[in-house]
């Protein structure tokens, strides 16, 4: 394991800078709004706001972060691990989802490191643990680098939260003896559909009619990660403007639209995933990362919380979860999205902490 400190060089900047400069625009009819994508004139203000972006800045705030990297099963796996001023504390691994990295965990950072032992890595083919150079990742596999490192660590055991694709890959940590108990803010298997819900229950309509939401309004993204991982490497990796729009549609559609992922959160998230060139590797997850996202999984005695955000792309039921899994803890939270650390950390992390303190 080897400290690590973000140094981007400068003429990676001034290349990101010529290409948001020579910006060509297409054509918008009138009356395009957010079912089209992400509207130009929104687009535009976030492009000038990336072109004044003072990512030396960032890169000084992020280095404050203790960082590390290691390579495991083949990848590089770039990790933050803050450690508690309370030795005795239990450690926690953080497990973040698309499109984000372990940065999106910052601001919860020094108010759970009071109680917990922090480990927060980036999914290999994500940010600064680099693109993957090899088909075959899958969320078993990764499971296995992430318990591997904990084991490098020193943790024997030790607590797990995800969001996201790290929600699955959580769960599917907490199979494993050295984890005590698990959070997640998604159990993808969960939700109903018009013929298994119970239309009397709110929370059971509003499941159906996100799902149906998501499938039919929202699904393209995942088309295209899903069928030509490398047809959206080649323009998300080449056009900064292409990155921006595919991070920004996404943090826009499945985040609380009273609050939002704030703008410094999204410009470092897109410049990380631009100067890493890690599109391609992280969308490939969507191909052979897990085929199995909606179905049943195999059951689970772990204790497990969940904590279900309003404005989540999707909504799981109780009385579907408590089919595999062991559930001690559901949240209904009153605020927040999809990306609740990056909307709503302070709500994040008080939740963990209850969770698994309390």
């Amino acid at each position: 394991m080897k400290p690590f400190e973000i140094a981007i060089p400068q003429s990676d900047i001034d290349d990101l800078h010529r290409r948001l400069d020579q910006t060509r625009w297409p054509n918008e009819p009138n009356g395009a709004s957010w079912a089209q994508g992400t509207p130009q004139e929104r687009l535009k203000e976030l492009v000038d706001a990336w072109r004044n972006f003072d990512w030396r800045e960032q890169e000084r705030r992020l280095n404050k972060i203790p960082q590390f990297v290691t390579e495991i099963d083949g990848a590089q796996v770039h990790f933050l691990h803050v450690r508690s001023a309370n030795e005795n504390a239990e450690a926690l691994l953080l497990t973040h989802g698309w499109p984000a990295t372990g940065f999106a965990f910052e601001e919860m950072i020094e108010p759970r490191a009071r109680d917990f032992h922090l480990v927060i890595p980036s999914v290999p083919g994500f940010g600064f643990s680099g693109p993957t150079q090899e088909l075959g990742w899958t969320i078993p596999r990764v499971t296995n680098v992430f318990a591997e490192l904990m084991r490098r660590l020193g943790y024997d055991s030790y607590l797990a939260h995800g969001y996201d694709f790290g929600a699955k890959l959580t769960r599917e940590l907490g199979m494993r003896e050295e984890v005590k108990a698990i959070h997640v803010n998604q159990i993808f298997s969960a939700g109903v559909t018009q013929e298994t819900a119970d239309m009397e229950v709110e929370a059971e309509r509003r499941s159906v009619e996100k799902a149906f939401r998501y499938e039919y309004e929202q699904f393209g993204y995942v088309s295209m990660q899903s069928t030509r991982p490398q047809s959206v490497a080649h323009q998300l990796t080449d056009s900064p403007v292409a990155q921006l729009e595919w991070i920004e549609w996404a943090f826009h559609t499945w985040s609380d639209p009273e609050i939002g992922v704030p703008l410094d959160a999204l410009l470092t998230n897109v410049s990380i995933f631009w100067f890493t060139r890690t599109a391609g590797s992280s969308a490939r997850y969507y191909q052979e990362g897990d085929e199995t996202w909606g179905e049943l999984e195999p059951p689970s005695a772990t204790p497990t919380s969940v904590a279900v955000f309003p404005h989540d792309v999707g909504v799981p039921i109780r009385r579907m979860a408590e089919r595999n899994h062991s559930i001690v803890r559901w949240t209904e939270m009153a605020r927040g999205g999809h990306f609740a650390a990056l909307e709503v950390p302070e709500l994040m992390t008080a939740e963990l902490r209850e969770a698994f303190l309390l």
